[in-house]
């Protein structure tokens, strides 16, 4: 018996009035909407790239406290001493991004890629920096790169109280773990805003066939830009009448940020790394965003493989694959995502029948 049916049942036998628990969100895929042509691995998720480990810290307290920390980490071993090729790629930079000059200078990464709010980078490299100088084997390290990356959730979230603490930190990248990903209103994504509606996490991942070498590219991102809403190629935020430039720049600013983190168990240099990060803008453009002059658009890209890289030629199935699952996922961060409240702001989630509606009308939903 379904949950909710099931809720229900047992509180009518025992004559209580209470509600049912809400029905759970869909993702996009859920509605039998696949987007692009590649299939996704088992989970449709970053953590489909073996090895790649996800958690989240949601902080949420006082009515006004709404944000947290998303973790991802290549493997479950000590990242210092076990690098992993990588490369950072901006498309528009007004952001925080730190450790981005070291990871392209040296392409390596050493440490878990930590999402958070805008005033919380700061504390956020402080303690992922006591992560990794406590991991045995570290005891005579000097140095160390933790990567940062950050939206502005100052809407719904007191941001200048800067709420992130060590412990906040910590506990996503010590929990940490394969399989599904929650997504919507948690971790980093829990005070963001996207397109107008509430943003958040979400994830997605695409497998190639054999044919094409069988590796998997799997993709996160913490959605909280602006732009137009499309849909699978729908107008839906045009049809919804939330959109940049709706009666004469009356309404949504275009301005935000995004954070897209890229796997693959390919064998990539940090150059090809930075090509297929590049590819990720591509998907980000599919969903309605134009990157405004205050949107800070950033991608990291990592391989989980340490080999002879992959010939150019080798590359366009990659392409396909991370264009498809960055847009596949920003799709999730809005699907999944439940309303959010900080005083007398509160940011709805994009509302699903009206969507729904939409894409039958446009022919994405039969």
């Amino acid at each position: 018996m379904h949950l909710r049916t099931l809720f229900v049942a047992c509180a009518l036998h025992s004559g209580i009035a209470i509600a049912a628990p809400p029905e759970a969100r869909p993702r996009i895929r859920d509605w039998g909407i696949a987007i692009g042509v590649l299939p996704t691995g088992p989970n449709n998720a970053i953590t489909d790239v073996a090895g790649v480990r996800v958690g989240h810290a949601t902080i949420s307290r006082d009515g006004t406290i709404n944000t947290g920390v998303t973790a991802i980490l290549p493997h479950g071993g000590n990242l210092f001493r076990e690098k992993v090729p990588a490369a950072i790629v901006v498309g528009n930079g007004f952001g925080k991004l730190a450790g981005a000059l070291q990871v392209n200078e040296l392409g390596e990464l050493e440490s878990p890629i930590v999402l958070t709010c805008t005033l919380c980078v700061g504390k956020a490299w402080d303690a992922t920096a006591a992560y990794l100088l406590a991991l045995p084997g570290n005891e005579d390290v000097r140095s160390v790169n933790p990567v940062i990356a950050e939206t502005n959730d100052g809407l719904l979230n007191d941001i200048r109280q800067r709420p992130v603490r060590e412990e906040d930190v910590l506990k996503a990248i010590r929990e940490a773990k394969g399989g599904p990903v929650e997504e919507g209103s948690v971790g980093a994504g829990r005070g963001t805003v996207a397109f107008g509606f509430k943003g958040g996490i979400g994830t997605s991942s695409r497998h190639l066939p054999a044919a094409l070498s069988s590796f998997t590219v799997g993709v996160l991102v913490q959605s909280n830009f602006g732009g137009v809403l499309t849909i699978a190629g729908a107008p839906v935020g045009q049809e919804l009448g939330k959109f940049y430039l709706q009666n004469e720049l009356r309404a949504l600013k275009p301005d935000g940020s995004i954070i897209i983190v890229v796997a693959t168990d390919a064998p990539l240099d940090h150059r090809l790394l930075e090509r297929l990060a590049r590819r990720a803008l591509l998907g980000l453009g599919r969903t309605g965003s134009s990157m405004g002059n205050g949107s800070g658009d950033f991608v990291i890209s990592f391989s989980t493989r340490k080999a002879a890289p992959l010939p150019n030629e080798s590359m366009s199935p990659l392409f396909e694959a991370a264009i498809e699952a960055t847009e596949e996922a920003i799709y999730n961060s809005l699907f999944k995502a439940t309303p959010v409240r900080r005083g007398t702001e509160n940011v709805e989630a994009l509302p699903l029948d009206k969507t729904r509606e939409i894409l039958k009308r446009h022919r994405v939903l039969h």
